[in-house]
């Protein structure tokens, strides 16, 4: 008998530790363990996401006709690890073997590659190969190269799997129509209700344990609405490419009161815990603009975050890691403030974004980019408090999308190694994508002072802070020649407004 371990997000038939899985022979472990659920303190959506979503997955395994042994999270005998589950199988019957899909965390991999010698018995980690470019292919892309860009590698994707071509070039005659893809949100946008999954039996134990077990975690429990089986996901999908994949192209950018949904997809749940399989959602889109359904622009953007952006920031994790986890090019060390988990501050623009956090285990990825994020960089918060804290709060997030999206794009904590600039901005940005300045405390329009958007003089104040390091960026330089066109009584206030912002904060 050979032991095959299924984790947390790797809930597909296709997965390729059970391949060549035999019914009545092998056994399929699974297991909701405490290290797992407790080593960020996750949101208790999420946990309650991915323990019922893997309690239906292994009911549609036991279908099938295999052999699964599942140990619920508060069962006497639970050990509290996933190399403590093993252990115990071993001991308890004779074990040939065990067969796992390498994990898409370093930490668990690591791990994983001294059980053989601590198990004694021989253990088999496999590829992942639900993503569409390998670690080793991401290797061999990026040999060589002077800079990583997601262009270069998103034309390539799409060359390698035929998506959206004609021939050898892309439809429409460009590669990326990111540029159209920048609208505000007019006033009288209607918005589609998101699907809502009823949970079932299976989901309310799941809500029952998760409400006893993780009281002090972050996050609203209910209501409860993810989908937690693969039929379900399905119809996520679906109607997002009926009823919002048309206008997701325009609107992507674009964040509304209110509104935490838009007209994002919804599925980066299911497709980074299995339930959804990359190509078949690129697919279904291009099928909507080959039907003329939705817009080139609209069908292009979705894609590139699939085709290019997903595999991208995955490759940039296996090629730099466990290095990258401790990369910090601007000696940020400010603690991460209590309003990240309270939602209780002055700005209206964090205060949405964190509130909608704390509801729905999402946010979509402006808030997260351009909001969250961009607050996190220019108040200088330490990368590890802020990687940690987005791991935890979205049930999306798994280290391996997680880490590159905030160390290389959020914080820019990498130094560049695939983004050109860091993703700074005023609140003149958040104002033009969205209309929270509008129910603000704080004065947008103004500059400095006491009633200024916090915003516009931490902006300056971050890129004189770091001005060594910036000014020789060819993207960046020309807002410097700003900056040194300003009156030193100018550059005086800034500072001081920032002096008197930080002091608050870390009060």
């Amino acid at each position: 008998m050979r032991v095959r371990l299924v984790l947390g997000d790797q809930l597909s038939l296709s997965l390729s530790s059970l391949r060549d899985a035999e019914p009545g022979v092998d056994v399929i472990l699974m297991a909701e363990v405490r290290e797992e659920a407790t080593y960020v303190r996750h949101h208790k959506k999420k946990i309650a996401f991915l323990f019922s979503a893997m309690r239906h997955f292994a009911e549609e395994l036991k279908l099938l006709g295999y052999r699964v042994v599942y140990r619920k999270y508060d069962c006497a005998e639970n050990t509290g690890s996933l190399f403590g589950e093993v252990l115990r199988l071993t001991k308890e019957e004779a074990v040939a073997g065990v067969i796992v899909t390498k994990p898409g965390e370093y930490r668990l991999l690591h791990g994983m590659e001294s059980w053989q010698e601590r198990l004694g018995v021989p253990v088999e980690l496999r590829d992942d190969d639900r993503f569409l470019c390998s670690s080793d292919e991401f290797q061999r892309w990026a040999s060589g190269r002077k800079s990583l860009r997601l262009e270069y590698f998103y034309r390539d994707m799409r060359r390698q799997h035929a998506v959206l071509m004609d021939g050898d070039k892309p439809l429409g005659g460009q590669w990326n129509f990111d540029h159209d893809n920048r609208k505000s949100a007019p006033d009288a946008l209607e918005v589609p209700e998101p699907f809502a999954a009823e949970p079932d039996e299976i989901t309310k134990e799941v809500l029952a344990l998760v409400d006893e077990a993780f009281p002090d975690h972050f996050g609203d429990l209910l209501p409860f609405f993810f989908a937690v089986t693969r039929q379900d996901a399905l119809k996520v999908l679906d109607q997002f490419v009926a009823e919002r994949l048309g206008k997701f192209g325009d609107y992507q950018d674009a964040m509304v009161q209110g509104e935490p949904w838009m007209f994002h997809s919804h599925i980066s749940f299911y497709l980074n815990c299995g339930l959804l399989l990359p190509m078949e959602c690129v697919r279904a889109a291009e099928r909507a603009y080959f039907e003329g359904r939705a817009p080139l622009n609209s069908v292009e953007g979705f894609i590139r975050q699939i085709v290019g952006w997903r595999e991208f920031i995955r490759g940039i994790y296996w090629l730099n890691m466990p290095e990258y986890a401790e990369l910090n090019y601007f000696d940020a060390s400010r603690n991460l403030p209590e309003f990240y988990w309270s939602g209780e501050t002055q700005m209206n623009c964090l205060r949405q974004c964190i509130a909608e956090t704390k509801s729905n285990a999402y946010a979509h990825h402006i808030q997260r980019l351009m909001v969250i994020g961009n607050f996190s960089l220019l108040a200088g918060l330490a990368p590890k408090q802020v990687s940690e804290w987005y791991l935890a709060v979205y049930a999306d997030a798994y280290e391996w999308v997680e880490l590159p999206n905030v160390s290389g794009m959020i914080l820019f904590a990498d130094g560049g190694i695939f983004a050109s600039k860091p993703y700074a901005a005023s609140g003149a940005y958040i104002n033009r994508m969205s209309n929270y300045c509008q129910h603000c405390s704080y004065s947008v329009s103004a500059k400095t002072g006491e009633k200024a958007c916090p915003f516009n003089y931490l902006y300056w104040n971050f890129l004189e802070k770091n001005q060594e390091k910036l000014r020789g960026n060819p993207r960046v330089s020309m807002i410097y020649r700003s900056w040194d066109k300003m009156s030193d009584a100018k550059k005086d206030q800034i500072k001081q407004d920032s002096q008197r912002f930080f002091a608050e904060l870390d009060a």
